[in-house]
């Protein structure tokens, strides 16, 4: 658009709350903000010549146009940009694309035997969630405790419903098995109780609750259960004093801080409960360059537009554009409960915002520490591999079989260190119709090559899993595509035979083949050069060998299921959709069967007596390779009904 035209544009812009989109000359959408005033807000952007804000001359040169939508209020605002950053994904907002950030526990109190369940969003349900934790370690310890000494279930229903004897669990005092046994729900809604109390921090009223426990049960002459008792409020004790107290107000509150360097910004949440400190989390950003004010707030908005836990406070380092009544007044009504949302000036409630913005600054120095160092161990791993050029883009190809069928590859990609898995891609063999690795590597490597060449889209370094005859294939297919790169083997490290010199328990060491060179190069096994190739070797791998198990799930699938007469594609897609996996369905009864999945009494009979046949026939159907037994126990109804061939090339899904 011609700058007199978005001139004009912007002259007409409303005086009215709602959300703007900038778009480059390509109508894409690179940034959306919202404003309770469009008009001063987006003029806002392009002030005089003299202006000296650093993102105003940056914004001139990228801006083509702008639209806007008008809403009724702020809070309606709110709401919309939400939903339009996740829409567009804009090249200038602050994304959380991760949504597996926020992990919580929750408890249901009215369900059946009550259990803790790991979740990763906050539904308006009527159970208890709490968290959010800030690593899988901190809840994996929480749980260990609850399991432990306040012994809930841990079981999902369905086995709750299935299970015929106690388990594991039960055996070494974790579990008290209401699955079989005849427990007190009294007892076990006190255990549950317990388990609130803990989890929210209230620690007076749970240890006071277990002395009166622990002292009835001694002069009841029940000393077995006041000892396990005792051991109980000792583990309490202790854990509730490794938590640092950090305000004197018991509630629970989020604290925003945050660190700017340039374009890159670092926001860190410390999370209190009941005034006690919980943890934190830090999430970076780089290629920023709009106001604070406007980054932050975008960010807290789509924070907390994740499902996240919502606590009584919400602490900011500055007041957002508009202020923080509509924020306010969205968050109280996704809770249900009133939420507080304030930019504290003095007192103990700065002290926090002080320190969840020490927090961010040092996450922001360790970020900006660990790329200088993987800098360094690109340039060493350059010189070492005789490179002809940093390589800052890796790929790497594998390739997995099952006894010499079901051939498929692996691409991995690794960008500065750090995977790239949106250049995932798998492959399935073509070409080669036997165990043939060499002519197999070939064949992915030229396709990726060609495709590659004709978008312009190469890495600076390919990283082949194998030796020498797996890179002369690579560099054949290099040569007849027409392709020049630097690509280097990585040999597997293994056992060395009994008779070598070093001894039957030692193993080589890991080696890199490169071109032109007769003996391979061994890096020091203990070096960051040689973690960053294995790491990569070691996704290929792994990813290669999930997509060949994936294609074998769903052969056998229809080796089981279709084996069976009457049943064909739809009864088959029925029965997985009523039970979720083939496990299951064994584990039905007839009455099961036929009730769930819209089966005739005599089908599901015969279903029944198929996949109940005598052990000995399981037994021949594995040996002779028809039956993968326990791939066939993992198969899930996804699996199933991804039926088709599929892609032969994409991205990870």
């Amino acid at each position: 658009m011609p700058a007199e035209a978005l001139e004009e544009k912007l002259e007409r812009l409303p005086g009215a709350p709602g959300v703007y989109l900038m778009k480059n000359a390509r109508g894409e959408v690179i940034y959306v903000g919202k404003a309770v005033n469009l008009r001063s807000r987006v003029r806002s952007y392009f002030g005089r010549s003299s202006d000296t804000r650093a993102f105003i001359p940056f914004l001139e040169s990228v801006l083509a146009d702008v639209d806007t939508v008008v809403v009724s209020n702020e809070k309606e605002a709110l709401l919309l940009e939400n939903e339009l950053i996740k829409r567009y994904q804009p090249r200038f907002n602050v994304l959380l694309k991760d949504d597996k950030n926020f992990i919580c526990l929750r408890l249901d109190p009215a369900g059946e035997w009550p259990r803790l369940e790991v979740v990763r969003r906050f539904k308006r349900d009527g159970a208890m969630y709490f968290g959010p934790y800030a690593s899988a370690s901190s809840i994996r310890e929480t749980l260990r405790i609850i399991n432990r000494y306040f012994q809930l279930r841990t079981c999902s229903d369905h086995v709750l419903h299935h299970r015929r004897r106690p388990c594991l669990l039960h055996q070494i005092g974790r579990c008290p098995a209401p699955c079989v046994y005849d427990v007190s729900r009294e007892e076990y809604a006190e255990s549950v109780r317990e388990v609130a109390l803990f989890l929210e921090g209230k620690g007076v009223e749970l240890l006071d609750a277990l002395r009166t426990r622990m002292k009835a049960a001694a002069q009841d002459l029940r000393f077995e259960q006041a000892a396990r008792l005792r051991d109980q409020l000792f583990a309490i004790e202790r854990s509730l004093e490794r938590q640092k107290i950090a305000t004197t107000e018991t509630i629970d509150q989020d604290v925003f801080g945050y660190h700017r360097e340039a374009d890159r910004l670092v926001v860190y949440v410390l999370y209190i409960r009941q005034g006690r400190l919980n943890g934190g989390q830090s999430f970076p950003f780089t290629g920023q360059e709009f106001p604070d004010e406007e980054l932050l707030g975008s960010f807290v908005n789509l924070y907390y537009g994740e499902d996240n836990v919502l606590p009584d406070e919400v602490l900011l380092p500055l007041r957002p554009e508009g202020g923080v009544e509509a924020l306010a007044e969205l968050l109280t009504e996704k809770r249900g409960r009133r939420v507080r949302v304030m930019a504290p000036q003095r007192g103990e409630k700065l002290r926090l915002v002080e320190m969840s913005a020490a927090n961010a600054r040092q996450a922001l120095l360790d970020q900006r520490r660990s790329k200088d160092e993987l800098e360094k161990v690109l340039e060493r791993l350059q010189d070492r591999l005789h490179l002809t050029g940093i390589p800052r883009r890796m790929e790497c190809f594998d390739i997995s079989h099952f006894q010499g069928s079901s051939i498929v590859a692996s691409q991995v990609a690794m960008i500065e260190g750090e995977l790239d898995r949106a250049r995932y891609r798998r492959f399935r063999i073509k070409s080669v119709q036997s165990q043939d690795d060499f002519a197999s590597m070939y064949e992915v490597v030229s396709r990726r090559l060609r495709r590659g060449r004709e978008a312009g889209d190469l890495p600076d370094l390919l990283v082949i899993d194998g030796g020498k005859g797996q890179l002369a294939s690579a560099r054949a297919a290099m040569k007849d595509v027409g392709v020049t790169l630097d690509v280097v083997g990585l040999a597997k490290s293994r056992e060395l035979d009994s008779d070598d010199e070093v001894g039957a328990s030692a193993r080589s060491p890991e080696r890199v083949f490169i071109p032109e060179r007769r003996d391979p190069i061994v890096l020091p096994q203990n070096s960051p050069e040689l973690f960053l190739l294995v790491r990569l070797r070691d996704e290929a791998h792994r990813f290669a060998i999930t997509y060949q198990q994936k294609l074998m799930r769903r052969r056998n699938f229809k080796s089981v299921l279709e084996d069976i007469p009457g049943v064909g594609e739809g009864r088959k897609k029925a029965l997985l959709r009523a039970f979720g996996s083939l496990k299951r369905i064994r584990e039905a009864s007839i009455e099961e069967l036929a009730a769930q999945a819209g089966l005739g009494t005599t089908l599901a009979e015969r279903i029944h007596a198929h996949l109940h046949a005598p052990e000995s026939e399981l037994r021949r159907e594995v040996a002779e390779g028809q039956v993968d037994e326990d791939a066939v126990r993992e198969a899930s109804l996804e699996d199933a009904a991804a039926d088709g061939p599929g892609r032969e090339t994409g991205p990870v899904g």
